[in-house]
């Protein structure tokens, strides 16, 4: 077997373990490597990758861009070990709809959008306390940003450390413990927010500067303007968000810090996913795993967890 032959064997067995079952792309991949071997490259190249994607005539330009995606990820993965192998760029040929990758914050980052929040200026101060406890909300729990403004006061239990998350995406419910410091930040915002909004017009746990329920659409608007104010996004002065890092990838970063946590600690991670998936919502552990495949230093990790347990037959 060849030297991609082996590594391709190498990332299913990473994969699968994972959870994946990686039916189809199994089998593609192996005709992809067939055809490197047939061309007489020891090394995954663009050129070759997308004349293979591409070869198959009377198919739907969809269908390329699936088979090329399906190589993009196992070149990823490779390139790690092999600094000659290339990775395909995105949007060589068009294809369906696909999830995009994940911005993952780092600490300082995080930081720097709650103080430029801190800035936010309004008649009486609320603007700018709700919006840094947002910010803060979402990173400490990796709630769905439509799951923190969905908040009202009854949902947030200050003295047990719970949120009850009412019937949100796929229509399911969850209590979410926060963690004390968590507590002791909502607990101080309650207390300010009921001081500078004593007649709130909603039952909502974060108030907009009239009393209001937060509209998702001013939020998104005003984290362009902070990612803007801290280097996040280009400052280019168009009223358009454009591309850039958005309020669903704090908990992109939540659910990571966890696993990359757990990995480097000699975690049991598949014992503990489902643990998490129930956390954050997921309606199954798959989708949970989509963030080992989404994120390359986690598939690193999770490719030496499984690379030790082979070394050592497997055992824990």
């Amino acid at each position: 077997m060849s030297a991609l032959g082996e590594a391709l064997t190498q990332y299913i067995t990473v994969r699968r373990a994972l959870g994946t079952r990686l039916a189809e792309p199994a089998n593609t991949l192996r005709q992809f490597v067939t055809f490197l071997e047939q061309e007489g490259s020891a090394h995954i190249t663009t050129a070759l990758a997308l004349r293979w994607a591409t070869a198959r005539p009377g198919v739907q330009k969809a269908t390329w861009g699936r088979r090329l995606s399906m190589v993009r990820k196992f070149a990823a993965w490779w390139s790690a070990f092999d600094p000659q192998t290339e990775v395909p760029p995105r949007h060589l040929v068009s294809s369906r709809h696909r999830r995009p990758r994940p911005h993952i914050y780092t600490e300082a980052q995080t930081q720097a959008l709650m103080a430029a929040a801190a800035q936010c200026r309004s008649p009486t101060g609320l603007r700018a306390l709700t919006y840094t406890t947002l910010i803060g909300l979402l990173a400490a729990t990796g709630l769905r940003p439509g799951e923190a403004l969905a908040l009202d006061r009854s949902d947030v239990d200050l003295q047990n450390g719970i949120l009850f998350i009412r019937e949100t995406k796929f229509g399911k419910s969850r209590l979410v413990p926060i963690a004390a410091t968590t507590r002791l930040a909502l607990a101080h915002y309650a207390a300010r927010r009921d001081a500078l909004c004593p007649h709130p017009q909603t039952p909502a746990f974060l108030l907009s500067e009239r009393g209001r329920r937060l509209a998702g659409s001013s939020v998104r608007r005003m984290f362009v303007r902070l990612s803007r104010a801290v280097g996040l996004r280009p400052a280019n002065g168009s009223p358009r968000a454009g591309r850039g890092p958005r309020l669903q990838d704090f908990r992109h970063s939540f659910v990571t810090g966890r696993l990359v946590a757990w990995y480097r600690a000699g975690a049991d991670v598949t014992r503990e996913l489902p643990k998490l998936a129930t956390y954050v919502g997921h309606t199954e552990v798959g989708l949970t795993y989509w963030y080992i495949e989404a994120v390359p230093e986690l598939l690193m990790l999770a490719t030496e967890r499984q690379s030790g347990r082979a070394d050592t037959g497997g055992a824990r």
